[in-house]
């Protein structure tokens, strides 16, 4: 049974920028918690189509096709690693990404990360950063009783995400 997680966020920078940020997955590891000592062990990139306009992107940013394996510790103290290989899919600059695990912990795990403008509170210029993941569990039906659990532990890590972006946007912006 295939379960939709959804989490939003404002945030005071233009598109361009959250979304190449996000891009970027030399920043998948520091939006992580450091309990999970996150790494990337393996990365074969293919290269995004032209930007817009000709803009020549100064950064990393995984397109199309892109295969990423990430491990780290499931649990404070853990001395085991899981590993995770995603494969990037429906690229298309400043508006939206999507990953797809190709080998992992979940039977299925589908992630669309989407950002477009919008004005915040008293017209502040921003973004809206969207994220959707539709996952399964693995071992359906049982695993239906840890799904609870589950969604705590997602809703968990995107706060934490969610504050990391914050942080890590504000270091990165000039001033």
């Amino acid at each position: 049974m295939h379960t939709i997680f959804q989490a939003e966020q404002w945030l005071p920078y233009p598109a361009e920028m959250v979304f190449a940020f996000f891009a970027n997955p030399e920043n998948l590891p520091r939006l992580m918690p450091a309990w999970q000592d996150a790494r990337i062990e393996e990365a074969h990139f293919c290269p995004p189509p032209e930007h817009p306009g000709g803009f020549r992107y100064p950064a990393i940013a995984a397109g199309d096709g892109t295969r990423l394996t990430l491990s780290f510790r499931p649990f404070p103290g853990s001395p085991v690693r899981v590993s995770w290989e995603a494969g990037i899919a429906h690229f298309v600059w400043n508006e939206q990404f999507c990953d797809t695990q190709v080998r992992g912990p979940f039977h299925f795990w589908h992630h669309c990360h989407r950002v477009s403008p919008a004005n915040g509170e008293g017209g502040a210029p921003g973004t809206w950063l969207r994220d959707e993941v539709e996952f399964e569990l693995p071992l359906d039906p049982l695993s239906r009783l840890a799904l609870p659990l589950v969604k705590r532990q997602m809703a968990a890590m995107f706060r934490f995400r969610q504050k990391r972006t914050t942080e890590l946007l504000a270091l990165i912006t000039p001033k």
